[in-house]
């Protein structure tokens, strides 16, 4: 199935994302469905929809940039707040982030900014343990 989304999105010039709904599943299973995904021509793997038990975490974004080649980029989605969880989300390797919060985080980005404190973060901060809701 997902390589007939992927080549009808391809035809049309257009990305297809594979949402896994991490909150659910073993890390194996991410692994698994990750490359699956890559596999069957997926332009992203998402961590998850925003509407499961948990949102993005850390872990699951290291795990799923591991999983994939360089071809295939992870967004984090789901319970990202924060400026610090998307920074967190970066630095392990997401290269979209899905926000529910856009105002508050770009307020934020641009205070840091004026302030020369606007950094990738190398440490994760303690609430980026589970983006939950």
């Amino acid at each position: 199935e997902i390589a007939r989304l992927a080549e009808a999105a391809h035809a049309r010039n257009a990305l297809l994302k594979v949402i896994l709904e991490t909150c659910y599943l073993s890390d194996e299973q991410k692994r698994i469905a990750c490359r699956l995904s890559e596999q069957a021509g997926a332009d992203f793997v998402k961590t998850s929809t925003g509407y499961g038990s948990a949102g993005a975490t850390v872990a699951d974004v290291k795990l799923m940039r591991a999983a994939v080649s360089d071809g295939v980029r992870v967004k984090a989605s789901g319970g990202i707040r924060t400026l610090d969880m998307v920074l967190a989300c970066r630095q392990a390797g997401a290269s979209r982030c899905g926000v529910s919060a856009t105002a508050k985080i770009m307020e934020e980005a641009i205070n840091r900014q004026k302030t020369g404190a606007l950094t990738e973060s190398p440490a994760a901060p303690a609430e980026t343990a589970g983006g939950s809701y």
